[in-house]
This record gives C-alpha cells, sequence and structure tokens, in this order.
C-alpha cells in the first residue's frame, strides 16, 4: 500500500480542484473561502462542472448533501447526476445551484419546536470550507442545516459562527503584539475511543441492540485490574480491523495516526493529527462511521456508547484545543521562558477565564444520558469542571499575582540508569487524567466529551467563550495609554479574579469535592440539573453577542437535549423490563425448578440429605425473584405516570430522582441472579465471554 499515493484520493482537495478547475477558477474559490465572502453563481456552476467531473472519474452515480443534524450523527439524501438529454438518453449533470443549495424536510429532524410538522421546509448549505469527497459511489459535499427561517438546525452551523468571533478577536489582539493576521484558527485532535465485541454476541444481547450499552451483566472474574490490555498487543482480528479502517480514513483525508488498546478489555482508541476545528468535528464523524462500517465486514460491533459495560472504564473523545496562525504560530505554545511570553499569558489567561465563566456551558456540552454513567470514574473526569496547568504555569501565575520574581524550573535530564539508554529532558509538569480541562504544554485537552458524541458542541463553547475573553481584553488594551502596563494589570487581575478554577490535584478525591462547592464551583452532576443553565441570560447573552446562537436557537437546543435524554433512559427502562419479563425472570424461574427438582429426586434416594447448594441457592434465587418482580412492576407504573407528565424537564426529573434509582436496583438484583444461574440456563451472553471473545 502507497500511503502518500491513496492520501486524500477520495478527497476533493487541491490537488484534485487544480486539475479539474482552470487557474482562474480556482483562485477565485480559494479567495471566497479566506475571505469568507458569498460564492458567485456562475463561479459556482464552474465549480460544480469540475467537482461532477472529478467525482465521476471516481465511479460516482449520486451527490449527497452532507450534513450533521442535532441527532448527533450525520444525515444524507443521494440524488443523481442522470438528466435527459431529449433523445431518451441521460447525460450527468450538476449545477452551481445544486452545489451551493439543498432542501431536506426540517420537520423531522430533531428543532425543538421551532419547527411543526407542517413546517416541513429546510435548506442545506454548501460549506467550501470542509472538503467534498466520494465514499461509495457518492459525491458527499458537506453543507450547513437551517430552517425556512434560516434557524440553525445542525451542529456544523454554530461551529463555524464561533470560528469566526473567535477569528474576529484573536485578530485583535495580535495587531496589540504588532503582528497583522486577517485568519486565526482553532485546530483540534479529538482521540476517539471506543469497544469491540463479537458480533454473534452482540445479537444476543437487546440491551445492546436497542441502547448500545449492557443493561445487565455482573462483572467478569477479570476486568482491568491487571492493567495489561492498555498498550497491549493487538490481537490479529482487531489489528487487520485497524489496518483496513486506517486504508479507508487515509483515502478520505482523515490525518489518522495513533492506534491502541485502551485500558478496558475489548477497547481501543484512534487519534488523529490536528486539524481546523470544523474539519476535525467532520472527520470525526467519518471516522466513527468508518469504524462501525468496518467493523461488521470482521464480525465485530463497534461500540461508541460512552459506557457500555459496568465496572471498566467508560469511552471518552479527548479533546485537544488550540489556537494556530496561518503560517502554523501555535498560540498556546509557551516558548522557552514562558514567564517572559506576555502574548502566551494572555492567550492562557483568556482561556482559563473563559473556563472559569462558562463551565456551566462546558458541562452542557457534554452532557448526554450515556455520559451521565461515565463521568467521575474510571479515568474519567468529574462532573466538576476545573483546570490542571501544571507546576510550571502554576507557579508563573502565582508570581505574576504576588508581584514576585519567578525562579523557573530547571529541566532535568531523564535518567533511567541504564547507560545505554539515551537521555532526555524531563518535562516540567505531569499529566492529570482525572482534570476535564488540562493544559497539555502547548495546547488544551477536554476529556469530557462522550464517544458519541459530536465535538462540535464543545468546540462551539470553548471557541465562544475564549473569544468573549479577547474581546474583553483587546476592548481594554486597545484604550490603554501605556499598553505594556496595562498588560501586566489584565493578566494579574484574571489570575486574581478566576484562579478558584485551577486545581492540579485529584479530581476524584472526596474533598476535592467539597473544596469545590467552597470555591463557588458547579458539581452539575446529571444532565438535567445542567441544562437549565443553558438559558441563564448571561449564557444568552453570550452567544447572542457573538452571533452564535439566537434566543430561539438556544431554547430549541435545551428542549432538543431534554428530549433526547427522557427518550434515551425511556427506551433502556422499557428494554430493562421486556428483558427482565421475557428472558431474565423464566430463566431464574427454570434453574429454581431445577434445583428443587433434582433435590427432591436425591432425597427419595438419600433420606439424609442435607442439600445446603439446592436448597440455599434456590431459596436465594426465589427472593431474588420477587424483588425482580417487584421493581420491573415499579418501574412499568413510573413509565406510565411519566406520560402523564407536562413538560420533558419534568419527566427527565422524574427519571433521575424515580425511575434510575429503581433501575439500578433492578441491574444489582439481576446480576446477583447471574452469578447463582448456571450457564446453560442464563439466556444472555456474559461479561466474561463479551469482553473476552475478540
Amino acid at each position: 500500500m502507497n500511503i502518500p499515493e491513496i492520501f486524500g484520493s477520495m478527497v476533493f482537495n487541491d490537488k484534485a480542484m487544480k486539475k479539474y478547475l482552470s487557474p482562474d477558477i480556482y483562485a477565485a474559490l480559494k479567495r471566497t473561502v479566506s475571505d469568507g465572502k458569498r460564492l458567485d453563481i456562475h463561479l459556482a456552476n464552474d465549480i460544480a462542472k469540475g467537482m461532477k467531473d472529478w467525482a465521476v472519474s471516481l465511479g460516482a452515480t449520486h451527490y449527497s448533501h452532507w450534513f450533521q443534524p442535532m441527532t448527533g450523527i450525520t444525515a444524507e439524501k443521494h440524488d443523481s447526476f442522470i438528466s435527459p438529454d431529449g433523445s431518451d438518453g441521460v447525460i450527468m449533470e450538476f449545477s452551481g445551484k445544486e452545489l451551493v443549495k439543498g432542501e431536506s424536510d426540517a420537520s423531522s429532524f430533531p428543532t425543538g419546536g421551532l419547527r411543526a410538522t407542517f413546517e416541513a421546509r429546510g435548506y442545506t448549505a454548501w460549506d467550501p470550507t470542509s472538503y467534498a469527497f466520494v465514499k461509495e459511489d457518492v459525491l458527499y459535499i458537506p453543507t450547513a442545516f437551517c430552517s425556512y427561517g434560516g434557524h440553525s438546525l445542525d451542529q456544523k452551523t454554530p461551529l463555524l459562527r464561533s470560528m469566526e468571533c473567535l477569528n474576529k478577536q484573536a485578530v485583535r489582539i495580535l495587531k496589540l503584539f504588532g503582528q497583522d493576521y486577517t485568519t486565526i484558527k482553532p485546530t483540534v485532535g479529538a482521540e476517539q475511543e471506543y469497544f469491540l465485541i463479537d458480533k454473534n454476541l452482540y445479537n444476543k444481547r437487546k440491551d445492546l441492540i436497542y441502547t448500545g450499552r449492557t443493561l445487565f451483566g455482573a462483572r467478569a472474574p477479570k476486568g482491568q485490574e491487571m492493567d495489561d490490555h492498555y498498550f497491549g498487543t493487538i490481537k490479529p482480528r482487531v489489528a487487520q480491523f485497524m489496518r483496513e479502517v486506517d486504508e479507508e480514513l487515509w483515502k478520505l483525508g482523515v490525518l489518522v495516526k495513533t492506534e491502541h488498546n485502551e485500558v478496558a478489555p475489548s477497547q481501543h482508541e484512534l487519534a488523529p493529527i490536528f486539524s481546523t476545528t470544523n474539519i476535525a468535528c467532520d472527520h470525526n464523524q467519518l471516522i466513527m462511521e468508518v469504524m462501525q462500517k468496518i467493523a461488521g465486514k470482521h464480525g465485530l460491533v463497534c461500540l461508541l456508547h460512552e459506557k457500555p459495560f459496568e465496572s471498566v472504564n467508560g469511552s471518552g473523545k479527548h479533546n485537544n484545543w488550540s489556537i494556530s496562525t496561518p503560517d502554523g504560530r501555535n498560540l498556546l505554545e509557551p516558548g522557552e521562558t514562558p514567564y517572559q511570553n506576555a502574548q502566551f499569558l494572555l492567550f492562557l489567561c483568556a482561556v482559563i477565564k473563559a473556563v472559569d465563566e462558562y463551565q456551566d456551558l462546558l458541562r452542557i456540552s457534554v452532557a448526554s444520558a450515556g455520559n451521565d454513567h461515565r463521568l467521575g470514574a474510571n479515568e474519567a473526569p468529574p462532573a466538576i469542571i476545573s483546570m490542571f496547568l501544571g507546576d510550571e504555569i502554576s507557579g508563573i501565575l502565582d508570581a505574576i499575582e504576588n508581584d514576585s520574581d519567578y525562579e523557573g524550573i530547571e529541566k532535568e535530564q531523564m535518567k533511567v540508569g541504564v547507560h545505554v539508554l539515551p537521555k532526555f529532558p524531563k518535562d516540567t509538569t505531569d499529566r492529570n487524567r482525572t482534570s476535564p480541562f488540562a493544559f497539555t504544554g502547548n495546547k488544551f485537552e477536554f476529556r469530557m466529551p462522550g464517544s458519541s458524541s459530536s465535538i462540535a458542541r464543545a468546540n462551539t463553547v470553548i471557541n465562544t467563550a475564549v473569544a468573549q475573553s479577547l474581546k474583553s481584553y483587546a476592548d481594554r488594551l486597545e484604550n490603554a495609554e501605556n499598553f505594556e502596563d496595562a498588560l501586566h494589570k489584565l493578566i494579574k487581575k484574571t489570575i486574581k479574579d478566576h484562579k478558584r478554577i485551577v486545581f492540579n490535584g485529584n479530581g476524584y478525591d472526596d474533598e476535592w469535592i467539597a473544596q469545590a462547592e467552597k470555591r463557588g464551583l458547579l458539581n452539575l452532576r446529571t444532565t438535567p440539573e445542567c441544562l437549565p443553565y443553558l438559558l441563564k441570560e448571561k449564557n444568552i447573552e453570550l452567544f447572542e453577542s457573538n452571533k452564535v446562537f439566537t434566543r430561539e436557537e438556544l431554547e430549541a437546543r435545551y428542549e432538543v437535549y431534554l428530549d433526547n435524554y427522557v427518550k434515551t433512559l425511556n427506551i433502556e427502562a422499557l428494554t430493562m423490563v421486556n428483558t427482565v419479563s421475557k428472558d431474565i425472570l423464566p430463566a431464574i424461574s427454570e434453574f429454581t425448578s431445577h434445583l428443587c427438582k433434582n433435590f427432591s429426586q436425591q432425597l427419595n434416594l438419600m433420606p439424609d440429605l442435607v442439600g445446603s447448594y439446592e436448597k440455599t441457592t434456590a431459596q436465594k434465587l426465589s427472593d431474588i425473584s420477587e424483588t425482580v418482580w417487584s421493581l420491573g412492576t415499579e418501574i412499568k407504573a413510573a413509565m406510565v405516570e411519566l406520560r402523564t407528565l407536562e413538560t420533558n424537564y419534568k419527566k427527565a426529573m422524574m427519571f433521575v430522582d424515580k425511575i434510575i434509582p429503581a433501575m439500578n436496583s433492578l441491574r444489582e438484583q439481576v446480576d446477583n441472579a447471574e452469578v447463582l444461574t448456571a450457564r446453560e440456563y442464563w439466556p444472555l451472553p456474559t461479561y466474561g465471554e463479551i469482553l473476552y471473545s475478540v
């Protein structure tokens, strides 16, 4: 396989554009993208023809406006290139109008009340900042999605808006430092965690099929306690899957680079090289889609749920975020002497201020029913937002706040006691896996997003919040009489006002929860607890003033997120009671009957038989059956009551307060029964079978 030759071969990138577009058209398109101006229809027609000719040369017969509605996954509709030629034949055509605008039903996707069923018209609009690509004989055109009234109904539009406002404010700041840029872009590298399990076992678990996670399952005799799976030898079946995923993604221009076994058995990770945030989000959607498709070809299923298995790690999506100039300079690079790097310190402080002031929005950006199971345990960060800066950066900020000299941390050479091994400089700070928002050298790693979610939500919040910080800085510094003096005071004030958000310790420690409360930090443990903060006036003002969301769009998203939470848990609850009544209870009853029958037969032959195992186990299972039946009945009754509640918020809180505790109790009882029941009677594949089948 010639990787440089196949990389991007299915992408209408610069190389393809130069071949299929005239030099004038190519230059005009690049100017349109760089300047952010509207696309002229005549230019669009020429681009559409070149794009179609390129796609057809690769076997494409259809095109699709590829968009990202608020379902969390992508959407597509395929139209063929054919048009009648007037002589009972067809020609392959594609117009500029078809390229730049499409139409889709805007009422059948989540809208949060923005569109009623009879208000169906919605539009898709080409995003020329993200390359089109060919996949399975279809030309995919990345697009935004909006309603007939112009409201954003997707993930891409607000992300692009947030990138524009961040660019505007970052350019203002850099001009104050004598640097004349017109374009500053946030960049992201999103690490994707996932599980691979055998498809035959998956098909025997209704909970996995319907919900993406196991609602029942006693822990296996061996989990992740031996730490032998992390970075361990990749098994042949998984390695073949990874190789094919790499090849497919490289063809689509996705810069996937790192892959390895994760901590939990059957868990793995794939990580790409940094890209511009908009493209990184598109690529992450492709990564998830391609992994699930390729898994099926290998008799596997790729699980992207945040917590598919209890007692082992869940899966996240670590969002590594930074800001870069067009010539590749990272604005979060401290340099050799970060204490003297005022520009770096100002951008660093802008992020600190943003995270502290909008910690509620960051929590909302990762909120989902699935992620609620994951946060706070097994190397996932807690629900409390805090920042890890490390010893060196924290020391610098302390020195600035106290107007004291910073002595610096001398870089040590790592010595491992073997002369033949090379020496290398030791990093000046450690890494903190329990921190939700950690500075890791020249970027921030936001560890809270769940493995199934779109990273667009989190990055829209980060971009907008940081842009707001930079705006307040630029407003103050542009009018300063003495720039250096004002800059020092501004950095010092930011540190003093927002240092509460900085925490370099153990995020799992119970003492941190109490300390965070004293600091005034929010601890929003569940999705229904955090979602109302989306409509706080300060948050509406943030998004409206930066033209990222309107009030109506935020109100719609509040309803969409609540609706998704309620529907997700509704499916889980119904699946639980269905599985219990049709599979679990009959299995327990059958095995209990078997025990009693065996004991009775043996007793006839051996009147003095004690039968401790049979009698004790049968009694325990009988007691469990009663409890399971009672809990199942309780959940059913609660689900009937749920339908009478007026709002999704009330329904969500009923899940939190009443139904989820009952579901957890039901699971505990069923898992206890699994341990007691003979394998041949248990109706579900066990954790041991699932996690060690691949």
